[in-house]
């Protein structure tokens, strides 16, 4: 057992139920479902019916934005969100303070790139990129910028003191939008204009060329530094999705359509990798040794089916206004989604899939496991190459729609409906608790023992009752004396009809003293 980490294995329950001559029944859980309708707070659940204590996962800040859309980390550490209704860049900074730094007139700020000191900005629908730096960078350069339309005017100098993650979450009590001021000192120049609807995606090489996903035509922009570009390459989808590098300066893309994955050499010329089961790549991410991972979502239409983009913002939530929307077709949640692994040699295999998630985003944590960021429960998974995976957190938010790096402290998660930013830590939580569900013995019942297979530093606790809601009038929870003899192991509930268990984890080997007389404690209610 490593320091650090706590894991509580499949726990069963033995229920002796009288009434009714009913004899002896027992409740087992031990698998990923039955433990998922349970209530994790601070723990993880793998698929194999492991219970685990998950990252850290802290809030930094609360966006006015319903949508965030992309993230991009800069130099100094501060973090860069593309934002949608209202269409803004925030810049979060490493202890949370947060200020806009560009309102453009497009509805939605769809992806970001930081290049040293410059922020780059793609907006949707009828898109432009934007080029946001600090004032003193811009007067340094041989021709003045030009101000982008639609730009909010400088503020005045309280209004650009950053604002607290606590004043955020201030106002938020309060059901009031949270205050965010603007930052003058940054402002945003157009830097190159496609030409086209929608800008879906950005990436930087190593030369500092901007590659811009655009959608109606399925075309990609390579755009130099100095502003200068053309079409980079031209697929025969209407839209290139999302955009990295692998480890060779190659090009990967996904596409809206055939749900396709290219690799595009530096020359401009396109192979496709991968045509998958699904209609579109929302997310791709490429790991150390060169494996590609690409999200696929939605069905793929008929043949002659009429074209056009089928990406839309999610749903908001209940009594929230719609976001206008930029195409024509939504995404349902029918068909759910599934991650592919693409091996350096080509060989692809399908990795993980989910009938009711749809995943909007992959990346690494330190840990180099996969991650992918879904809605509609806002959760984060941790995928393993045997298709294992762990679900690691729930935000308070519908969906996780990206991530970024956070140097050292892990990695940041952004969120729509509501727009926020998480820090997913590199390390586990203290503690973290599990309630399971409630079961119904369906009889009034006397309870038995309790057994549980484990490892770490745990504690179990029971209550009992006679409604199916634990807060009217339950028992208080009661410690489970974990020994080996089977009469201390007893749960002590009040006989009732329904009953609830609870793990409380804490991180951490377990000290010799603890459960000596069983190293792999054997827990009997």
């Amino acid at each position: 057992m490593k320091t650090g980490r706590s894991f509580l294995l499949p726990a069963f329950l033995l229920l002796a139920a009288f009434a009714c001559a009913e004899g002896t029944s027992s409740w087992t859980q031990s698998s990923y479902d039955e433990f998922s309708r349970g209530t994790a707070k601070g723990v993880a659940i793998r698929s194999n019916g492991t219970l685990e204590l998950a990252p850290a996962f802290t809030p930094v800040f609360t966006s006015p934005s319903t949508f965030i859309w992309a993230m991009a980390t800069a130099e100094d550490g501060s973090v860069y969100l593309a934002a949608g209704q209202p269409a803004r860049v925030y810049r979060v900074t490493r202890d949370g303070k947060a200020a806009i730094v560009f309102e453009p007139k497009e509805l939605q700020v769809q992806a970001l790139a930081v290049s040293g000191n410059v922020i780059y900005a793609a907006t949707s629908p009828d898109g432009k990129v934007y080029k946001i730096e600090r004032k003193a960078a811009a007067a340094n350069q041989k021709e003045p910028a030009k101000a982008a339309a639609g730009q909010t005017p400088a503020a005045t100098s309280a209004q650009a003191a950053p604002a607290s993650a606590a004043a955020s979450a201030e106002a938020a009590k309060e059901n009031a939008e949270p205050v965010v001021p603007v930052d003058a000192s940054f402002q945003a120049s157009v830097f190159f204009d496609p030409k086209t609807k929608y800008i879906w995606s950005l990436a930087l090489d190593a030369k500092g060329n901007l590659y811009i996903a655009t959608g109606d035509r399925g075309e990609i922009f390579r755009v130099n530094p100095a502003g200068e570009g053309a079409v980079f390459f031209k697929s025969d989808e209407s839209h290139i999705r999302t955009l990295t590098f692998d480890r060779q300066d190659g090009l990967i893309a996904g596409s809206d359509g055939s749900g396709l994955v290219y690799r595009i050499s530096p020359a401009g010329e396109g192979f496709v990798l991968y045509s998958a089961p699904k209609k579109e790549i929302t997310a791709l991410a490429v790991d150390d040794a060169g494996n590609i991972y690409a999200a696929g979502v939605g069905e793929k239409r008929s043949t002659g089916a009429a074209a056009g983009p089928a990406f839309n913002p999610p749903p908001p939530p209940p009594g929230a206004a719609a976001a206008p929307a930029p195409n024509v077709n939504p995404l349902a949640s029918t068909g759910g989604s599934e991650i592919y692994m693409i091996a350096p040699d080509g060989s692809p295999r399908r990795l993980f899939a989910a009938k009711e998630e749809i995943v909007y985003a992959l990346a690494f944590d330190p840990r180099g496991r996969l991650l992918a960021g879904s809605g509609n429960k806002g959760r984060v998974l941790a995928i393993e190459k045997n298709g294992d995976f762990t679900d690691l957190v729930k935000a308070s938010a519908t969906q996780v729609t990206g991530f970024a790096s956070a140097g050292t402290r892990g990695l940041y998660v952004s969120t729509s409906n509501l727009g926020k930013v998480f820090l997913l830590g590199a390390a586990p939580q203290a503690e973290g608790t599990f309630e399971s569900e409630v079961f119904d013995a369906r009889v009034f019942s006397r309870w038995g023992r309790m057994e549980v297979r484990g490892g770490g530093r745990y504690d179990l606790f029971a209550r009992s009752g006679n409604v199916d809601n634990p807060d009217r009038n339950w028992s208080p929870w009661k410690k489970v004396m974990l020994q080996k003899e089977e009469k201390d192991s007893r749960l002590d509930a009040p006989p009732a009809r329904f009953v609830q268990w609870r793990a409380v984890l804490a991180a951490g080997a377990a000290a010799d003293s603890d459960r000596s007389s069983n190293p792999a404690p054997t827990l009997k209610a």
